[in-house]
């Protein structure tokens, strides 16, 4: 049944779809904001959390992993206390003006410690210039607006795979990804050693690793496996081979076996000469009594050592030497950290309930590894998909620049370190004598002006504008590259369904590498994408809302939005068409656990505003989604008469359109601003309107009221339309009659005749805006001058000039004609007696110079809009 629905005050939109959507579509700039918010700690008004407040993420985070930095004899340290943000020194608008980048001064309160005498010098110290994220989720970088686009890469945490080495032979490996560390692959053949391979040096027996991480003795690391002492008879078939779990000595004294070894032929002889019928064995798993016959070493410092050979075989192995390489390896927090993530990971895989606060690997991880590979090898384990979206999370801006600050902050300490050291009385000196912010500049100058994943921003159209903010890519520092990515890390997966959109992608080389977030998609505390279901309690379905992560999901039945339903919300089907892992069966209702809340739920945003999408060819529906981000900005667009119904939302959250703070009674309206009067104090909120601003691709960036003198309206109502938006709705093109003709196939998907009356009305004609920059320099042969006195040229061709030789604005222009008039001296040549003359009564004016003024290029035309 059809129904009305209200876009805005003056515009309704007759909906024909048979569900309602449950859930209004999350702010889709969300996933910037938030995301730099959580690196400041800015509360919800924009302003720094107190000290006191704050938890131990992103900035705050870095410093107490940095702070304190002690000298090399500890006898002074650095200590940090707070840190505080300065207000922008400048606004958006000039710094897009001035080529600025918007930022503010961060700066931190640092201690000076002697712990000789205990003297404390307290100061503040300027840390740098960091760019601040604008309300739209850009950043402003030398006058250009920057996006800096969100990872998904590999989660830190455990991995298992099982691979044919050779064939009939399986092959079990378990890999641990820390955030930042060594990798530790554990390996796994039947009938051979269990090995770990550290950074992808020489294996190790995974015994050696277990004693240096602080297990006594074999015996220990029996007993963790579960292994028990067993007697039995002396029979050949059934001790041969076994793991002894005594020492046996003959009369002299001398030992036979020694405990822990295996029971050969030989041995087995000298037991029955000695008359013995009965032994003590271990009764473990055969990979446990192989791998214990192969370790050379007997306890931890055996282990060590053995360890700093395996791995620094160039260097003389010295115990010293050896437990400080191994401490620094796994022990120190600086150098191994599995993270936050990298400890929620193992211990929901491993099945461990060790705090998120103990972020090294410890030693009853590495037994449950052992354990689960074990499993795996028995078939009760499964492996793990590494494209699973589970495994897979979004590294978003703030997470991206805390990694970048950290390698400034740790460039920082050592230099620190090391002025502590060359100083050669500290006592005189400060903090600010000790620290140097050059490569935290450094380290922010690259990430925003060169990195990978800040992007010059897609200014396009709106929809460009958003779906830029939106974008997942799988390349980057840490993450995959073009030529190395296989298919199936390009590939649609089940858990991209209603997380990240199957359909928009590039066409190029990094198809399925760059996606797009699906519009109810968010990102939960870990980085993890989850998409939003509605809960079935026994068959009955609620209007509870609930969003699960992909790993989460698997565990559910989980039915389709569109599931008729009887008025009393249970199914009115025996059997529900369901989602489980990947594939679709049918199940009773008393076996769904979750419904999706809406059929769009799967797609983008961009994706969202193609009506009938599910009429469309995949690969069409692919090149539209990417083809409505390259519409330009229409003088005349108008909003779509057929439309998905969120083109209105898509408008609103890129940031083109004007926003009322506040509810009030609009008192002025002209073209180049809005005032409307607050509440019964009589406050007046002004807000200017953008005109004739150019965007990053040339196109115009152009505001324009909706709003009457006199007209009331609410906080968060658009008052003010953007490029390509029409009463508060998206407006990437017009609304023409098209008809299709077949003439023998020549025209398949291809050429078009339009109607000359779609020129003249300017149906599909667009404002471009070019800059042209021209600068002054001083020459050899003197300054280059600019200037209305131009050899050789008519006044005809001056006549847009002002009287300094630049175009004055309005000016109608066309290609050859003057922007700015400029002169340059010529070379010196031979001069004739009647130049000699000249040059003696006139002087200097009598120089000869060329005309070098800008001019409009070859093609060009328009009219002046700034200087």
């Amino acid at each position: 049944m059809a129904e009305f629905v209200p876009v805005n005050s003056k515009r309704q939109r007759l909906t024909f779809g048979r569900t309602h959507d449950l859930v209004e579509i999350p702010d889709m700039v969300a996933i910037q904001r938030d995301s730099f918010r959580w690196f400041f700690q800015f509360n919800e008004n924009g302003n720094l959390m107190e000290a006191g407040e704050r938890s131990n993420q992103g900035l705050q985070e870095l410093f107490d992993e940095v702070f304190p930095i002690e000298s090399y004899d500890g006898s002074f340290a650095l200590e940090f206390v707070d840190y505080f943000i300065d207000p922008p020194q400048i606004t958006q608008e000039e710094a897009s003006q001035r080529d600025l980048s918007w930022s503010r001064s961060v700066k931190a309160t640092i201690r000076l410690v002697n712990r000789k005498t205990e003297e404390i010098k307290e100061e503040e110290v300027y840390l740098g210039d960091f760019p601040m994220m604008t309300e739209r989720g850009t950043f402003i970088i030398n006058g250009t607006e920057r996006v800096v686009v969100s990872q998904l890469a590999r989660s830190a945490g455990v991995y298992f795979s099982s691979e044919e080495s050779i064939p009939g032979q399986e092959r079990y490996a378990a890999k641990v990804i820390p955030d930042r560390g060594a990798w530790l692959e554990f390996d796994m053949t039947p009938g051979e050693v269990l090995s770990v391979n550290i950074d992808n040096r020489k294996k190790l027996p995974v015994t050696v690793l277990l004693k240096a991480f602080g297990v006594e003795n074999n015996d220990e690391i029996l007993k963790l496996f579960g292994a028990v002492e067993e007697q039995i008879d002396l029979v050949e078939d059934e001790v041969r081979g076994r793991l002894i779990a005594e020492t046996i000595s003959d009369e002299s004294g001398k030992s036979v076996v020694k405990k822990n070894e295996r029971i050969t032929k030989d041995v087995l002889e000298k037991l029955w000469e000695m008359g013995r019928t009965r032994v003590w064995v271990w009764k473990t798993d055969p990979a446990i009594e192989v791998t214990m016959e192969r370790d050379p070493t007997r306890h931890r410092d055996e282990a060590v050592m053995e360890m700093f050979r395996k791995l620094r075989p160039n260097e003389p192995a010295r115990m010293e030497n050896a437990k400080e390489y191994i401490n620094g390896l796994f022990f120190d927090s600086r150098r191994y950290n599995l993270g936050r993530v990298g400890r929620y990971k193992m211990n929901r895989r491993l099945g461990l309930e060790i705090p998120e606060s103990r972020r090294l690997l410890l030693v009853e991880d590495v037994i449950q590894i052992v354990r689960k590979l074990m499993d795996l090898r028995d078939g009760n384990e499964r492996t793990d998909d590494i494209d699973h979206l589970g495994n897979r999370r979004v590294r978003a801006v703030g997470e991206l620049l805390q990694n970048q600050v950290r390698i400034g902050l740790l460039r920082m300490e050592r230099i620190a370190r090391e002025r502590m050291t060359t100083i050669p009385d500290l006592t005189g000196a400060t903090a600010r004598d000790l620290i140097n912010v050059r490569p935290i500049s450094a380290a922010l100058r690259e990430f925003f002006g060169s990195g990978q994943l800040s992007q010059f921003m897609d200014q396009t159209n709106p929809l460009a504008e958003l779906t830029h903010r939106r974008r997942l890519s799988a390349l980057g520092p840490g993450g995959l590259s073009r030529e190395r990515a296989g298919f199936e890390a390009r590939d649609v997966h089940y858990t991209h369904y209603g997380r990240v959109c199957p359909i928009e992608t590039p066409e190029g080389p990094n198809i399925g590498l760059v996606t797009s977030l699906a519009i109810y998609s968010r990102i939960n505390e870990y980085g993890f994408l989850q998409a939003p279901k509605r809960k079935v309690v026994k068959g009955k379905v609620t209007d509870e809302v609930v969003f699960l992560g992909a790993d989460e999901e698997d565990e559910y039945y989980i039915g389709r939005a569109n599931t008729p339903l009887n008025p009393d919300r249970t199914f009115s089907e025996k059997e529900i068409y369901v989602r489980y892992r990947g594939d679709i069966a049918e199940v009773g209702p008393e076996k769904v656990d979750f419904l999706d809340i809406s059929p769009k739920q799967i797609v983008s945003a961009s994706t969202a505003l193609i009506p009938f999408l599910e009429h469309d060819d995949a690969n069409r529906a692919l090149m539209g989604s990417n083809m409505q981000r390259q519409a330009v900005p229409l003088i005349n667009a108008k909003a779509p008469i057929i439309g998905t119904g969120i083109e209105a939302r898509v408008a609103r959250d890129s940031g083109s359109c004007v926003v009322a703070r506040s509810s009030g009674t609009v008192t002025r309206v002209d073209s180049t601003s809005i005032e409307i009067q607050t509440g019964k104090s009589g406050k007046t909120d002004r807000y200017n309107l953008v005109k004739f601003r150019r965007s990053n691709q040339g196109t115009i960036i152009h505001q324009k009221p909706i709003v009457f003198k006199g007209d009331r309206v609410n906080a968060g109502d658009i008052i003010a339309d953007g490029q390509a938006v029409e009463n508060t709705e998206l407006a990437l093109g017009n609304n023409v009659l098209v008809a299709f003709m077949s003439w023998e196939g020549y025209n398949y998907e291809d050429a078009i005749l339009l109607s000359d009356r779609l020129v003249k009305n300017d149906s599909f004609s667009s404002i471009h805006i070019e800059e042209y920059e021209i600068e002054a320099r001083d020459t050899k042969l003197g300054p280059e001058e600019i200037t209305r006195d131009i050899p050789n040229v008519g006044e005809d061709a001056l006549k847009d000039l002002d009287e300094t030789g630049i175009v004055r604005i309005g000016a109608e222009v066309v290609a050859g004609d003057i922007l700015v008039g400029k002169v340059t001296p010529k070379g010196e040549s031979d001069q004739s007696p009647e130049e000699k003359l000249l040059r003696a009564i006139f002087g200097e004016k009598a120089r000869e110079v060329r005309d070098t003024s800008m001019r409009i290029p070859h093609g060009e035309s328009g009219k002046v809009v700034a200087v």
